[in-house]
């Protein structure tokens, strides 16, 4: 069959397993040359996929324990983040880490050791990790943790999947008494007044901002930064307080079809920011808000990645380091604000410090931008990967789908340990994907 990640590019066709328990997935690493395991398909490129032998982890979607009193809850690979929020949220519990969709496998947050809006202070997901169970090449089973195996876990966190197959994991869900978060909306003219804004901001829980990367001149950089707080009961109106956990159902939205690709164009995309930073400045200040309105808006709209057209689009996603940050943010602004072929959908945020083997983060600024598929807009990425290499940056895999081995071997020293241990192991001759091959892993 074909696949693809979320992003519809590349698509190609592979060769997909789908095992039901243990001993199936035993049975596909002994008896295939390669495979890698592929969760709900929203890594946005091709890392989830090997044409040889794709298997779908979806079947392995059981949560075996929870406890109550510390909040450790054990579940297979293939469980979905919604599933874990709507089996604990109205018990009182949370995700310690969240990325920007709840439509992710436990498997897959843990092979790319997703992050979210409060990374700053609570690092990515492996901060909320207490082992995995991995099945090697040799179909045996291997529990790791920060105690026990620290250098296969500390390699699988961020692995992509590289390090072998995960069958389930031990993770801390975090106590909350609401369904709702304290939101802060705090508009800002442009780049410099952004990222002060977000250093004044570093005890807030949750940070994350919109930012207009069409926007030019004095005008560059301007966002609307989003602050967070899980809102305690008493915090809440007297009706809500009643039942906290309850939240509106939403109007789900749906885009059934590719729209064509001059939907989106400079005019369109100017006007939907100016749009955007305009009902921001309205709406500044503090109000209360949903937990799945916060942490998930694009769930809202079904195959909102049809937006972008039949081809596809391709994202972009860096990191800087905490001292070029304002400097290369500009740059990268100021090359996508000349070319006119700007994404309505880009998010900055601020990085804590993080040490490890191969995950994304690193302390700075971190960049998210999609962009159509077209020979335009490939160019155009071509010449940001250079802007973020001229400022020590480095990219994440999750949402890589075109990038050059050259260029991440140039971005980030710790390829060569990372490819080392997979030798060492002997994995890198059995978990391979077209990712990991396109970049020489």
């Amino acid at each position: 069959m074909k696949i693809s990640g979320w992003g519809r590019y590349p698509v190609l066709e592979v060769q997909t397993h789908k095992p039901r328990d243990m001993d199936a997935v035993r049975d596909c690493v002994l008896s295939q040359p390669t495979l890698i395991a592929r969760g709900n398909g929203r890594a946005y490129g091709d890392s989830a996929i090997n044409p040889s032998a794709t298997l779908d982890m979806r079947r392995l979607n059981r949560m075996l324990a929870f406890d109550p009193q510390n909040g450790q809850l054990v579940a297979e690979a293939g469980v979905l983040l919604g599933d874990i929020i709507s089996a604990f949220l109205s018990r009182g519990w949370f995700l310690w880490v969240t990325p920007g969709t709840k439509f992710v496998t436990l498997g897959g947050a843990i092979a790319a050791d997703v992050h979210g809006k409060n990374h700053h202070k609570d690092g990515s997901f492996r901060s909320s990790v207490d082992w995995i169970d991995l099945m090697g090449p040799d179909g045996v089973v291997r529990r790791c943790s920060r105690h026990s195996d620290p250098s296969l876990f500390d390699h699988t966190l961020g692995g992509m999947g590289l390090t072998g197959i995960i069958l389930r994991a031990a993770i801390q869900l975090r106590p909350v008494e609401s369904g709702w978060i304290r939101q802060t909306t705090i508009p800002t003219p442009n780049l410099k007044a952004t990222i002060a804004a977000f250093e004044t901001a570093r005890d807030a829980s949750y940070s994350v901002a919109w930012i207009d990367c069409l926007a030019s001149g004095d005008k560059i950089g301007r966002s609307i930064l989003k602050l967070g707080e899980h809102a305690t009961r008493r915090a809440l109106p007297a009706a809500q307080a009643l039942s906290p956990f309850s939240i509106p159902r939403k109007r789900r939205l749906s885009v059934p079809v590719d729209l064509p690709g001059l939907t989106l164009n400079a005019y369109t995309l100017r006007a939907f920011n100016a749009l955007y930073y305009k009902t921001g400045t309205r709406t500044s200040g503090e109000h209360l808000v949903d937990w799945d309105s916060y942490f998930y808006p694009l769930d809202a709209i079904h195959g909102w990645n049809r937006i972008y057209g039949r081809n596809g689009l391709a994202q972009f996603q860096c990191v800087l380091p905490l001292a070029r940050s304002e400097a290369g943010l500009g740059a990268l602004l100021s090359e996508i604000a000349k070319v006119g072929s700007g994404s309505f959908l880009a998010v900055l945020k601020r990085f804590g410090q993080q040490q490890s083997a191969f995950s994304f983060p690193m302390e700075g600024y971190t960049l998210a931008l999609d962009f159509p598929v077209n020979p335009k807009t490939l160019a155009l990425l071509e010449r940001l990967d250079k802007i973020v290499l001229d400022h020590e940056g480095r990219f994440y895999l999750a949402k890589d789908s075109r990038m050059s081995a050259a260029t991440l071997h140039a971005s980030d020293p710790r390829v060569a340990a990372f490819m080392a241990h997979r030798n060492r192991h002997g994995l890198a001759q059995r978990f391979l994907s077209a990712q990991s091959e396109r970049l020489s892993l």
